[in-house]
């Protein structure tokens, strides 16, 4: 019986994981699946599993604790939209602005309609940050709790030194 019930349990964990690497826009999503199923499946929600806004608890203190790989932009212009990004949301300052002009300059993109021809530009105006372990993560997606808002805060933090690296 016991075995019966851990095979119902794993095959549906593997289909919802299945499902959800399917439908999943990212890596981020995938995880948040996986932890909503695994807290609704126990009927409570543990502190480290519980769903803040988008995310578990895990997941934003696993990109808060992580390397700043995790949270650093691939690109020249995927940095320059998070920072536009960063300050239209008010989470670093209009200094930001400042970087992101001279990034795109930097990049021969001198107006806005050059600059929203590129894919990773536009993704990072839409808080779209593709990071430099090959992953997206959707800054919008990850709430307004505490936890989530730092999170934001030292991604924005880091592609704004990122930003002013690349344009010394």
């Amino acid at each position: 019986m016991k075995i019966s019930k851990g095979l119902v349990v794993v095959f549906s964990l593997s289909s919802v994981l299945l499902a959800g690497s399917a439908a999943a826009a990212s890596w981020q999503d995938q995880l948040s699946n996986a932890a909503s199923s695994l807290t609704s499946g126990s009927g409570t929600a543990s502190g480290t599993s519980a769903q803040q806004g988008g995310m578990s608890l895990s997941s934003l203190t696993g990109l808060l604790n992580g390397g700043n790989q995790s949270l650093s932009s691939n690109s020249m212009t995927n940095v320059a939209g998070i920072l536009q990004y960063c300050v239209k949301n008010n989470i670093v300052d209009n200094n930001a602005d400042s970087i992101k002009d001279k990034l795109l300059g930097k990049l021969g993109l001198t107006t806005d309609s050059q600059a929203t021809q590129k894919q990773d530009y536009k993704q990072g105006l839409m808080g779209l940050l593709n990071t430099g372990n090959n992953q997206q993560i959707n800054l919008n997606s990850l709430g307004q709790s505490p936890l989530a808002k730092k999170v934001k805060t030292k991604a924005c933090d880091l592609v704004l030194k990122q930003g002013k690296q690349f344009i010394s």
